[in-house]
């Protein structure tokens, strides 16, 4: 008898294979699941509803400044809605040649670009994942855009001696946007360097600092060459 139920003991440790591989799957899916809510943990929620909502906001102001300058090409010599005093209006900024460096409304480039953002945005939203080469140019064409808007500031205060209200909304959501990118491409690992990712996800918390700082020294400009606190 004892030599009976060892062989059946014997013979029955095959049939308990199938059930370890069932518990090995079912271990499997345990650890995909965790890792998927982790991966999903991870997702960068603040930075997406960041870029959504500063591409509403920046294409809402070129399509305003758009249609202010559609609508002195139809009425030559009328004043924009935007037009509240000799320091603070968009007509100056919308008829000179620094309005069309391109040979064409500035504007018009902020209706195509700032498309990208919310595109970007949303996407971050549903799951999505870039490779690092995309982030790269996304960075790129964020740069660009800070760098057009300090060269407009220059040119608004220094050489227009005004101050363009739908300007100064945009210039209010591509600088901290930059900011944005900048570090959230730094910690994506687009710089292959541990440090480099731990220092930028360390910085983003102190985006809103760096935009104030940022706001106030346009602030301090603005006030030395127009004295804008005089106008009110």
């Amino acid at each position: 008898m004892v030599q009976i139920d060892r062989d059946r003991r014997i013979g029955a440790a095959p049939h308990m294979v199938p059930e370890q591989k069932q518990s090995r799957r079912i271990g499997s899916s345990v650890k995909d699941g965790l890792m998927s809510e982790s991966a999903t943990a991870r997702r960068p929620v603040v930075v997406a509803v960041w870029l959504i909502f500063a591409g509403v906001v920046g294409w809402w102001a070129a399509f305003s400044l758009t249609m202010e300058r559609f609508h002195q090409l139809e009425n030559p010599g009328s004043a924009a809605s935007c037009d509240f005093s000799v320091l603070v209006q968009c007509s100056t900024n919308l008829q000179s040649s620094q309005g069309s460096v391109f040979g064409f409304p500035n504007p018009i480039i902020g209706l195509a670009a700032w498309i990208a953002p919310i595109v970007v945005g949303m996407a971050l939203l549903a799951g999505a994942r870039f490779a690092r080469w995309f982030w790269a140019l996304f960075w790129v064409g964020f740069a660009f855009a800070l760098t057009f808007v300090i060269w407009l500031i220059s040119q608004s205060l220094f050489v227009l001696a005004t101050l363009c209200p739908w300007c100064m909304v945009t210039w209010s959501v591509v600088i901290p946007s930059f900011f944005v990118v900048t570090l959230h491409v730094l910690r994506e690992g687009v710089i292959s360097r541990e440090r480099v990712r731990e220092i930028a996800d360390r910085l983003m918390a102190w985006v809103p600092l760096m935009t104030i700082v940022a706001f106030a020294v346009v602030a301090v400009l603005a006030q030395v060459r127009l004295d804008v606190l005089s106008q009110f």
